[in-house]
């Protein structure tokens, strides 16, 4: 390491050849040195060696900007450390911090702002050195919002207002706006019942403020790219397990394309998280877990290298984690010690060769105690200051280059923006599909969560209320446009909604399907180059069909677009040509029933396909991309069995299609989050714990297992199978259990649930969507106003 300062500074690291010489003569002093002699030797020469690293003009030359405050409380994932008032969290806030810096040439420590009740975090310098970006928080009382102060502790200035949301992780553009994280679109995680945040922009005294983000979970940590993108940590997934699908991504200052840059298809580390530039594609990050604090890791990572997996990782601190990227699940990364977070690349003009190679972050010094540790890629780890109850987030406090400002693409006026894709055929495992197969590209969007209950389904992880058998998402099917013979399209979509693709052939099924999401903002093109692709590529300069003329519209799926509902889409088919035979009480119902009944928490037909493997579909599946046919119609016996009677004549081609698209788009059942019964079993039924606990005696069966859930019916109270168990039908016993299944028959029919026409939101659901509705509204007004601006100022 001082060999490299050497090189590197030369004049500029005074005494860089004398520490060398020093340094030589004490090792060989240790290497020839006795038992009794080598202790206080090697205390020498780690003393020295600390003075020489700290000579390092990377942080020898200007104070250190960091925050003072507690660790993080255990949440349930590393996204959980808002502890937003009104949330489920709220209690787990823990106040007492500071905004401080600290000069090492003298060891002074200077405060910019005391918060003797509240949390400081998250700092960003200025381009000029002059001031400091950070979210504050006063107390438990409040919530976290945007200031700003200078780098003396002066002219403290609060930019975002509001109660019951979280502006966190600020920085500056070059432009003068600035990006956070905010929980301004009230949004839960699918998994849970936290709440969410997502990218949004605002101008530099926090007005404006408008969302630039839109993916259903959680988009975090924002930083600058020396090219002027915005990098950033975002947690999705669709028909993906929870648990692996947080990776690095980008996007441009004004939410123009977003797109992956590392770690999407990554199984473990669970998460990627604090991730900067540290030059080209190469950049460091903390590699943690998804049930964890936001620490565990730090990582070099070379993207040029690979997008996913071992492969790019170049090193780690401590370096025993590089064996744990790919090796176990999401949680691995728990087994780390010590823990290590914020990592901030030291570098300046004089850097050269040596950017890259030495580092600023949090470590622990004892328990949750975090200090500011220099650490460089010669193994060597030096702790620069400490104090109780720790240290976070350093960064050099000084000036530092701006980079050129990217325009504006968008054009906020418009409803739509544009996708293409130049050919489908271009991708993992879509060169085995034969050219001309696919026929159409399916838009389905992935609707944000917006209510949870403290009582849940247990399907591949909590569903908070239960909502499909093993998958989290509910769907919206927005339409499809045409794929051209050359593989190419071109379409239409509303704007910032969250969507994934999916090819469909001839038939209307699917060949492959997405398990990630994008947006297009308002006026925005974006696109890709095929379907899974490397992402290496660029678009070949050589025409596509598609491309060459105006997008397609998306054409309707049945009429307009809408939740998916299986009790409205698919069990009609269900009902026309399959119940007759396959009803309680004939032959075929005892190997399968196909009647629409409602339980406990699904429908009877859903609880059969699902319970007897009918459909294969992906579920809350792995991080890995699945090739193309590998899940959904055409692997089910379902749609196998719709087909020959398709082919037959016994049913049209509508009934066909909606049972192909069901399992296409990963056999969902709810269209809502929503709840009509949030205390009560799964959020779904409308039987109390007490009456659900009475009958569960009366019948000798324990209505509360998952599996069990189909032994009531509402539709068709007398023909629940539970009350078989009863044998004496004139019983008491009988009686008592069928009233109280009556009861819930009736009050499904009083305050219909989410699968049932008429549903309606209630109590804190309601007070959910009011706050959801008047925070999009003056998201709305904000937009307008820039629009006009737009509008006035001749464009961007």
């Amino acid at each position: 390491a001082v060999e490299d300062l050497i090189a590197t500074f030369g004049d500029d690291y005074p005494k860089g050849a004398d520490y060398r010489r020093r340094l030589e003569a004490l090792a060989a002093r240790l290497d020839a040195a006795g038992e009794s002699e080598a202790a206080s030797l090697l205390d020498e020469f780690r003393t020295l060696q600390r003075e020489a690293l700290l000579a390092n003009p990377l942080v020898s030359g200007r104070p250190i900007l960091f925050v003072v405050r507690r660790q993080y409380r255990p949440d349930h994932h590393n996204t959980a450390t808002m502890f937003q008032t009104g949330e489920i969290n709220t209690s787990s806030f823990q106040g007492g911090g500071a905004l401080k810096m600290v000069d090492l040439s003298t060891g002074a420590v200077r405060t910019l702002l005391e918060l003797p009740e509240g949390v400081a975090r998250d700092p960003e310098m200025s381009f000029d050195g002059r001031k400091v970006l950070f979210s504050m928080r006063r107390s438990i009382e409040d919530d976290y919002h945007i200031c700003e102060i200078s780098t003396r502790g002066e002219g403290l200035r609060q930019l975002t207002y509001g109660s019951g949301i979280s502006d966190i992780d600020p920085v500056y553009l070059p432009g003068g706006d600035i990006v956070f994280t905010s929980t301004r679109e009230p949004k839960y995680c699918m998994c849970n019942r936290h709440i969410m945040g997502n990218l949004f922009r605002a101008g530099p005294d926090g007005s404006h403020i408008h969302q630039i983000g839109h993916s259903t979970l959680h988009e975090g940590h924002p930083a600058l790219m020396p090219d002027g993108r915005i990098l950033y940590d975002r947690w999705e997934y669709v028909d993906r397990n929870f648990g692996d699908a947080q990776g690095v991504w980008t996007c441009l200052p004004d939410g123009t394309n977003h797109a992956i840059l590392y770690g999407n298809n990554t199984r473990s580390p669970g998460a990627v998280l604090d991730a900067r530039v540290i030059s080209g594609e190469v950049f460091v990050a903390t590699f943690s877990s998804c049930h964890d604090r936001p620490w565990g890791a730090i990582a070099i990572v070379d993207r040029g290298a690979g997008i996913d997996g071992k492969a790019p990782v170049l090193r780690t601190w401590p370096p025993s984690a590089i064996d744990l990227v790919m090796t176990g699940d999401y949680d691995r990364f728990q087994a780390v010690h010590p823990k290590y977070e914020d990592p901030y690349p030291l570098s300046d003009p004089r850097c050269g060769a040596a950017a890259g190679r030495y580092f600023l972050c949090s470590r622990q010094v004892r328990g949750e105690e975090m200090g500011i540790f220099l650490i460089d890629t010669f193994g060597n780890e030096i702790l620069l200051h400490a104090e109780p109850p720790g240290c976070f987030d350093p960064m050099p406090a000084g000036p530092r280059a701006r980079p050129g400002v990217i325009p504006d693409r968008t054009d906020l006026a418009a409803a739509e923006g544009t996708f293409y894709v130049y050919d489908v055929y271009d991708g993992t495992g879509m060169q085995d599909v034969p050219r001309g197969s696919v026929k159409r590209l399916r838009v389905v969007e992935s609707p944000e969560k917006r209510f949870w209950t403290h009582t849940a389904w247990m399907g591949s992880g909590t569903q908070a209320p239960a909502m499909a058998w093993d998958d989290f998402n509910n769907k919206r099917i927005l339409g499809s446009a045409p794929v051209d013979e050359d593989g190419s399209a071109h379409f239409t979509v509303p704007a910032d909604r969250f969507v994934y693709f999916q090819l469909l052939d001839a038939s209307g099924r699917m060949v492959q399907s997405m398990r990630s999401g994008t947006i297009a903002r308002p006026g925005e093109t974006t696109g890709c180059i095929g379907c899974h692709e490397d992402r290496h590529g660029a678009v070949p300069n050589s025409p596509r069909s598609a491309i060459g003329r105006p997008p397609s519209p998306l054409e309707p799926w049945y009429g307009p677009e809408r939740l998916f509902s299986y009790t409205a889409e698919v069990q009609p088919v269900l009902d026309r040509h399959c119940v007759s035979c396959h009803d309680f009480g004939t032959e075929g119902g005892r190997k399968l029933l196909l009647c629409g009944d409602l339980t406990l928490s699904f429908n009877v037909s859903y609880m059969e396909i699902r319970k007897k493997g009918l459909v294969k579909v992906v579920g809350a599946g792995p991080a890995e991309t699945l090739p193309p046919y590998s899940w959904g119609s055409h692997r089910s016996e379902l749609a196998r069995r719709f087909l020959l009677r398709l082919e037959k004549g016994e049913v049209d081609a509508e009934s066909f299609d909606r049972i192909a698209t069901w399992i296409d788009i990963n056999a969902p059942y709810y269209p809502s989050y929503a709840s009509s019964y949030p205390g009560n079993l799964h959020g779904r039924s409308p039987l109390s714990g007490a009456e659900l606990a009475r009958l569960s005696q009366l019948t000798g069966i324990d209505l509360t297992r998952q599996q069990d859930t189909p032994q009531v019916s509402f539709t068709r109270p007398e023909l629940s199978p539970c009350l078989a168990r009863i044998e004496d039908p004139e019983s008491p016993a009988r009686r008592e259990a069928l009233e109280i299944i009556r009861a819930g028959s009736s009050r499904l029919a009083a305050t219909p649930r989410e699968d049932m026409p008429g549903a309606r939101l209630d109590g804190t659901e309601a007070e959910r969507q009011a706050k959801y509705e008047r925070l999009a509204r003056e998201e709305a007004e904000a937009r307008r106003a820039l629009a006009g601006a737009q509008t006035a100022g001749g464009g961007s």
